[in-house]
């Protein structure tokens, strides 16, 4: 690999954003293509691949999930009641990308995919939704490379978005990601501007061998 092919991967990690604020724009269909086939190319374990990608343009269905964030992000407040400037900071945060992005992805993850015995999957279940979270890592790189803005929102309830989308119930809604361009890319994480928390220090996160040993 060359050195500037390797730095552009760095690069891309390091300022790839969670970002709220969106331009009506349209997105190039082959924008959009090239990134659910950089989602599509995510490792999976098993290669059970249980993604599936639906995507939201339409405004109705938009507000619809939009509701669906904000009410839970309403009923999450109340972890933060005992700190008055925390809660506001917490429902300060901002969930309209949901209705400004031109394009909403509801990323899913069919624990079904690949039939009952997957290589790998049978001994810890979850990997297929980790394997449904490096899709949308590739997607987050992919949308960074394409000069276009992502948003990740988590705030929902499952059967919300199930109901709204038409999603069966043994699927599972993964990621809601906010697609467009923007005026506003952060240069550094939003909750890290915020105050809401930091970056903690690599050093501390490594050990040896064993747990605690540094």
């Amino acid at each position: 690999m060359l050195n500037e092919e390797r730095d552009a991967v760095y690069k891309a990690i390091y300022n790839r954003r969670d970002v709220r604020t969106f331009l009506p724009t349209p997105i190039e269909e082959e924008k959009i293509s090239r990134i659910l086939h950089a989602g599509h190319h995510a490792p999976s374990v098993g290669f059970m691949q249980p993604w599936n990608f639906t995507l939201v343009t339409d405004e109705g269905l938009k507000d619809k999930l939009a509701w669906a964030a904000e009410k839970e992000k309403r009923a999450l407040a109340i972890h933060y009641e005992e700190d008055a400037e925390k809660e506001l900071r917490f429902l300060d945060l901002k969930l309209q990308g949901i209705k400004e992005a031109p394009l909403t992805i509801c990323v899913t993850c069919d624990p079904t995919r690949g039939g009952s015995h997957v290589l790998g999957r049978n001994s810890i279940p979850e990997t297929d939704a980790l394997s449904t979270a490096c899709a949308i890592q590739n997607m987050w790189l992919a949308a960074y490379a394409e000069g276009l803005a992502m948003g990740w929102v988590s705030f929902y309830k499952k059967n919300d978005v199930r109901d709204i989308l038409g999603i069966p119930p043994h699927v599972d809604p993964i990621a809601l990601l906010s697609v467009g361009y923007t005026e506003n890319y952060p240069q550094r994480p939003i909750l890290e501007m915020e105050n809401w928390a930091t970056r903690r220090d690599l050093e501390g996160l490594i050990f040896t061998n064993t747990w605690g040993t540094k």
